[in-house]
């Protein structure tokens, strides 16, 4: 059996009981026509890069089936052009890169590496900060006091020599010079 893979825009005007129908409308048209349902991607409103129909937004769906023959594709994409509630619609056949690709995707090999470091790193996080908050418990609240600072030892000064006082000089010295 080959696999396939459609993906198909559901005009989103539609109630939700109405784009539910439309697309299992589609999906019971595969099981009617031999088809292993592999994989049903409801991936909801999403914005159009371009405006399709007047329309800026739409319900994307996308579902991966084996099918005997490629003969039903030819049905689905013309039960597609008919209905006025599909916007679009891309039906490509899957290698078998592309179904491993798939599986892996599911089984959250390939995305899962991020979620898995970006959860570690939440987890360290949270560790953090229960710590921080215990180690805030344990110490007085306000700003913390200086710590003092040790005693410098002060340098003896050495015994200077004074030097011999002059014998001062007054007024009445001067003039008793001056006379002589």
């Amino acid at each position: 059996m080959v696999q396939y893979e459609t993906t198909f825009i559901v005009d989103p005007v539609l109630s939700d009981g109405e784009i539910n129908s439309t697309a299992d409308n589609y999906i019971s048209h595969l099981k009617k026509e031999g088809c292993e349902i592999v994989h049903i991607n409801e991936m909801g409103l999403r914005q159009l890069a371009y405006p399709i129909k007047k329309r800026n937004s739409g319900v994307y769906y996308n579902v991966e089936f084996q099918a005997p023959t490629g003969s039903l594709i030819d049905k689905l994409e013309l039960a597609f052009r008919r209905d006025e509630r599909i916007m679009r619609f891309l039906t490509v056949r899957l290698d078998k890169y592309a179904t491993q690709y798939n599986q892996d995707k599911r089984d959250g090999k390939i995305g899962g590496y991020k979620r898995k470091v970006a959860a570690e790193r939440k987890a360290k996080a949270e560790e953090e900060a229960q710590n921080k908050a215990k180690r805030g418990n344990d110490k007085p609240k306000g700003k913390p006091k200086p710590k003092p600072k040790p005693p410098v030892a002060e340098a003896k000064p050495v015994a200077e020599a004074k030097p011999a006082e002059a014998p001062v000089e007054t007024k009445s010295d001067n003039a008793e010079k001056n006379d002589a």
